[in-house]
């Protein structure tokens, strides 16, 4: 498998742990109790993600969104 780069979002929750999404593949979230972890087990998540899809000869979605801050 190649390897791939993908933007992720990571925030803390109501109890305290820690929240990562990768938008770009459809329910690809993952946790953990510190950031570093968090970080580990999406990079985990998403080689899952894109092992699964590459072995079933589906294609990879492009990670392809921006994100902004908006002051409200």
């Amino acid at each position: 498998m190649s390897q791939h780069i993908r933007q992720v979002i990571l925030y803390k929750d109501e109890d305290g742990y820690w929240v990562v999404e990768c938008p770009s593949l459809k329910g690809c979230n993952s946790q953990g109790k510190t950031k570093e972890e968090a970080l580990s087990n999406i990079k985990e998540a998403i080689t899952g993600y894109v092992t699964a899809l590459e072995e079933d000869g589906l294609s990879v979605p492009e990670d392809n969104f921006e994100t902004f801050l908006v002051v409200v």
